[in-house]
């Protein structure tokens, strides 16, 4: 895969020691490391720092944790987590690498075939949002 320049530009960072609280949309890549609670979508890549915590849900291009995540991942093309990383909700991505340590509790789609990824995932996240519906009723 040849390496883009917006692979290693970052146009928002939330550095350690800010909180934020409430859904984050953003363009372009972002760096965590501090603490979001709230949803974050972005149209870029995610960086998210071993001090950082997320707890929402996480849309990106690609995304590699080092931190703590209490909500689904949603990466088109990868995720990565780290040995310090620990996530607590789904991970849907056409591929996912994980380092040995990391705590990791959810479920897992990863299917490199695009037309059976988006297929998949749609399916899923529809029957998970059945689920979620069924069990507030």
């Amino acid at each position: 895969m040849a390496l883009r320049s917006d692979d290693f530009s970052i146009n928002t960072v939330i550095g350690e020691g800010s909180a934020v609280s409430g859904d984050l949309r953003i363009n372009g890549s972002v760096r965590l490391d501090g603490d979001v609670r709230g949803d974050l979508h972005t149209d870029g890549n995610v960086q998210i720092g071993e001090r950082a915590r997320l707890c929402g849900n996480l849309t990106a291009k690609s995304a590699i944790v080092g931190g703590i995540v209490l909500g689904d991942i949603i990466a088109k093309e990868s995720v990565t987590l780290l040995s310090s990383a620990a996530v607590i909700g789904d991970i849907i991505s056409q591929k996912v690498q994980i380092e040995e340590k990391v705590i990791f509790h959810g479920h897992c789609i990863s299917i490199k075939d695009e037309a059976k990824y988006l297929a998949s995932s749609e399916r899923y996240l529809e029957a998970k949002a059945i689920r979620t519906k069924a069990a507030f009723a």
